[in-house]
């Protein structure tokens, strides 16, 4: 066996070495890539991104022409670095920290030097770059934002960084992504495919002509222009309503789920977010923790919904069948429960009232009778409240609800599991009056003004939506995602939706009716106003601000062609901001323009800017007796289970 020891290393050797060669010549195209890295130049030749028109075919964005100057480190020769540093308007700190970041990232490829250089600083630096070997100037496109609103729609694009490059390798260090709204949502058909050159070099890096007389090149392929469902007068006109106020608006086409608007406020000019200032403007709004003008309160803003969630009470007290439109509830001055005599107060109006004068003078006693008895119809109130859930959730509350949008939150809609973890279940016992708050849109509750926008849709399309949408149309695309053209239907019976919308019409046309003083001539509106209780900690205490205003509405009564959700933060009570905002954004939509000069003037010269300093005081503000409270808040305050039945 010893003789053959050798014998059988040498062979095992052999086979070792044969296969690496093996490998390293026909597998392995590493050093083929490496010595191509050496004798090829490559170019990209980078398409315009798609414009974007609004419903009405007005451009909203388009493009403009950018330079950025590009270095390759290996190939960087002795230089007058003051000089070049002078011409590109950078100090020499900044040119040697930008250059040692291009070497780390990749010696042998291009990567930006400095982005965006204007036509006018391209013209004078492009006559002097051949005294820079390594350096040398890429034409690409920036965005041209043809109006100042929408910024919180259209987004923005940025450079890429080396996170987004691993996840998508097809980007390379200094190319531009979309970021946020349209511009992330719909990237992959605004960008395009960028074209590639390749040049074959010699041994002194001279360019000899195309690399294979241009075989493998690629032209570029501009990106699709896509069109929107927004309204940009109406986006407009909304953003000028809000000046000075804090909120969100959120409109949308019942008919088709299209999305007509969709204000957020404060907001920003989307301009300030182009050009070598981006950066330093986009930190500038970043760090506003104060206004919060990237945050979009149309769909991340998660509020108590208020006294507009009243219809969804009325809706689901119809479909369980414990109480009928004629049935007419007592009211106090407010609805009394528990064991200690809670009062949780009411407007003054006329007593008894049935459901639409209920409706219409937002009668708490009425909802908060319908609300106990659909729950307490059950065994426990755990079945109740789950099944109260069940109802609320296929009108799309409590998730988030699928449009074609990259930001927004879920919602909070609570559950029995909500419940039990508050009041440590089976330990506490807990009723329904415990959760009475619901019955008003308060307490654990928290939508979106996009979830409440949608809600009053399926209200107006009488028990059915389509998910909201902000895409129309696509250059070169035959139809939009089948997603946004399936009804979804709620369930509410169809036949219980009428006599929610008289109470909503009744707003508007019922003596004494919250809205009253909010109609439009010649429009048939049907709405509901809204006053949020609003809380904070100051100091470590909970303490009571300045309400905030909502308002849902629809408008035309029958055939609607708009349904909307305004949101005023420390706007008092609905009709005061969100009201008048809502009837004056659906006269602008149906007829153009606007008779209620009244309101406009008040909403367009009116300022909430004082009462968005009173939470920095640092003053707490008392809590009042006769108004509701959470459950959560109930448990601390009230330790016995017996004061919460």
């Amino acid at each position: 066996m010893r003789k053959f020891l050798l014998l059988i290393l040498v062979l095992v050797t052999g086979c070792v070495f044969a296969g690496r060669l093996f490998y390293l010549q026909i597998l392995d195209d590493s050093f083929e890539k490496l010595s191509e890295n050496n004798a090829i130049k490559v170019e990209y030749d980078y398409p315009q991104r798609g414009h974007i028109f609004d419903r009405n075919g007005k451009l909203l964005v388009s493009n403009q022409p950018s330079y950025d100057v590009m270095v390759i480190p290996r190939e960087v020769k002795e230089l007058d670095t003051l000089e070049f540093c002078s011409l590109l308007k950078i100090t020499k700190e900044q040119f040697e920290t930008k250059l040692e970041k291009a070497k780390i990232w990749s010696p042998r490829l291009p990567s930006v030097l400095l982005p965006q250089l204007t036509k006018e600083e391209y013209a004078y630096l492009s006559e002097k770059m051949y005294k820079y070997t390594g350096f040398y100037i890429q034409k690409r496109t920036l965005r041209d934002y043809q109006v100042s609103h929408s910024a919180n729609v259209l987004g923005y694009i940025r450079e890429v960084d080396e996170r987004i490059i691993k996840k998508n390798p097809e980007y390379q260090m200094g190319e531009l992504i979309g970021a946020q709204g349209i511009e992330q949502q719909y990237e992959d058909i605004l960008r395009g495919r960028k074209g590639i050159k390749r040049f074959q070099k010699d041994r002194f890096n001279r360019i000899l002509g195309p690399y294979k007389e241009g075989i493998f090149d690629t032209l570029p392929k501009r990106g699709k222009d896509i069109t929107l469902t927004i309204d940009a007068e109406l986006q407009k006109y909304g953003e000028e309503l809000f000046v000075n106020k804090r909120g969100g608006i959120v409109a949308i086409d019942p008919a088709t789920g299209e999305i007509l608007a969709l204000v957020t406020a404060p907001y920003y000019d989307p301009k300030l977010l182009v050009g070598r200032e981006r950066s330093k403007n986009y930190t500038r709004l970043y760090y506003d923790s104060i206004a919060k003008p990237l945050f979009d309160r149309g769909l991340q803003g998660e509020y108590p919904p208020g006294s507009p969630f009243k219809a969804l009470t009325a809706l689901i007290g119809l479909q369980e069948d414990v109480i009928d439109i004629d049935e007419k509830v007592s009211c106090r001055g407010g609805y009394y429960y528990g064991s200690r005599g809670r009062k949780m107060g009411c407007h003054h109006h006329r007593s008894p009232l049935a459901m639409v004068g209920g409706i219409a003078n937002s009668c708490n006693a009425y909802f908060c009778t319908v609300y106990r008895r659909a729950i307490e119809k059950y065994p426990s109130p755990q079945e109740g409240i789950n099944n109260w859930k069940k109802h609320l959730t296929s009108f799309g509350l409590g998730d988030f609800m699928g449009y074609d949008l990259p930001s927004g939150r879920p919602g909070k809609i609570p559950s029995a599991k909500t419940y039990n973890a508050i009041y440590g279940y089976p330990d506490r016992k807990w009723y329904a009056t415990a959760t009475i708050s619901n019955a008003i849109g308060q307490g654990e509750l928290a939508l979106t003004p996009m979830q409440m926008a949608n809600f009053t849709a399926a209200i107006a399309n009488r028990g059915w939506y389509y998910k909201p949408h902000i895409i129309k149309n696509i250059d070169g695309v035959d139809t939009i995602p089948s997603i946004y053209t399936k009804k979804i239907k709620t369930t509410i019976d169809p036949e219980h939706f009428d006599p929610v919308i008289d109470g909503l019409y009744g707003v508007y046309t019922i003596p004494g009716g919250t809205g009253n003083s909010l109609q439009v001539p010649d429009i048939e509106i049907c709405g509901k106003t809204g006053t949020a209780e609003n809380y904070t900690k100051i100091d470590g205490k909970r303490a009571q601000l300045t309400d905030h205003s909502t308002f849902i509405a629809f408008a035309p009564k029958d055939n609607p062609k708009i349904a909307i959700a305004v949101f005023v933060e420390n706007g008092y009570w609905g009709s005061r901001w969100a009201g008048k905002i809502a009837s004056l954004l659906i006269e602008k939509h149906i007829k153009g323009e606007i008779t209620r000069k009244d309101l406009e003037n008040y909403v367009l010269n009116g300022s909430l800017e004082n009462e968005y300093e009173k939470p920095l005081l640092g003053t707490p503000f008392p809590i009042n007796d006769g108004k509701q409270i959470s459950a959560k808040f109930l448990l601390e305050t009230e330790p016995s289970s017996e004061s919460i039945k």
